[in-house]
């Protein structure tokens, strides 16, 4: 089997069928669809029965809210594709997106992820997300949110894959491991692709596979709110001190202590100052949990590709701000 597609769902009754249905639209035929459901109390969890018995597709029912990471990680555990392509309940595709993604992962058997061109379901001419990155200041970005999607009309390498829309090859899964289900929601996807760019393996954007996305819908937080506030803090310290060696960790601690204090005074100015503190200690309880990967001085090349995209993506960074803050899109 070619693809796996995994959809966790929590509450998306208003836009699971249709989300769904995108995908039973695919022009690529030979995948599997795999709902997992974390726990929904709303009519969404009918929804993903109604599809039971149809060829192809498996319902795994939690009884609570496990977290983004360990509901994708059970389809991944069950997934019989050569690829998993992850999309979210509140996303929608175009009958090309599956086809496109597998095209650009089997053009080089070095690409570990492709990330989809997200747009915004109410604004579809701009983009929500076209490739996560990292800067230097410990910020994971969505590229080109809120900006025109005709400026991301190339293919390109990223940071990270968001996994909102993405697809994985299941063969570097099973060597680097899965989702890291201490991140519960939040960073886990840069997370991952952090990890394979420190294996020297390659995440890419990809323009053509192209889907619309609602945002938000499932937390409630297109922006912030206390469970995003709490899930930032904790996630932001755990992102880096995860995947940097120690000497990049030195290396890199006043930028990074800076970005903390920018974060801490943005999250107390919108009233979240409290939850993301919260974060922070929670992310101190963690650390002893991390699994830190070993490292290896034939990964130092990689290394050194991860501390040049962080230093670029500040600069990229820097110029959205503006570009934000002069309404240009």
């Amino acid at each position: 089997m070619k693809a796996s597609v995994i959809i966790p769902n929590l509450n998306g009754a208003g836009w699971l069928r249709d989300s769904i249905e995108s995908i039973w639209a695919q022009t690529e035929r030979d995948f599997e669809l795999i709902v997992v459901d974390n726990g929904s109390t709303d009519e969404s969890l009918a929804v993903a029965r109604s599809y039971c018995g149809r060829p192809g597709y498996t319902l795994i029912e939690n009884s609570g809210n496990t977290g983004f990471s360990h509901a994708v990680n059970q389809g991944i555990a069950i997934a019989k594709g050569e690829y998993i392509a992850l999309f979210n309940n509140d996303a929608f595709a175009e009958p090309q997106w599956l086809a496109e993604l597998l095209r650009t992962a089997e053009s080089d058997a070095r690409i570990f992820a492709v990330s989809s061109l997200m747009l915004r379901y109410y604004e579809p001419e701009l983009a929500d997300d076209a490739g996560d990155y990292v800067t230097l200041l410990g910020f994971a970005c969505k590229r080109g949110d809120g900006l025109k999607a005709s400026r991301y009309h190339r293919p390109c390498r990223v940071f990270s894959a968001c996994g909102g829309a993405a697809l994985y090859r299941k063969s570097i899964l099973d060597e680097i491991g899965v989702f890291d289900e201490l991140f519960f929601a939040y960073y886990e996807d840069v997370d991952l692709s952090w990890r394979a760019n420190n294996f020297g393996y390659k995440n890419v954007y990809c323009p053509t596979a192209r889907c619309r996305h609602i945002c938000g819908a499932t937390t409630g937080a297109v922006r912030y709110n206390p469970f995003k506030s709490i899930q930032s803090g904790r996630n932001s310290i755990l992102l880096p001190y995860k995947n940097m060696p120690a000497a990049m960790l030195v290396l890199n601690f006043v930028p990074l202590a800076l970005g903390y204090l920018l974060k801490v005074l943005m999250f107390r100015l919108r009233g979240f100052g409290g939850d993301y503190a919260k974060g922070f200690a929670e992310a101190r309880a963690a650390l002893p949990k991390v699994d830190k990967p070993k490292f290896y001085w034939r990964n130092l090349p990689h290394y050194i590709w991860a501390e040049g995209s962080m230093i670029a993506g500040l600069f990229r960074y820097i110029v959205y701000r503006l570009q934000r803050a002069l309404k240009i899109t």
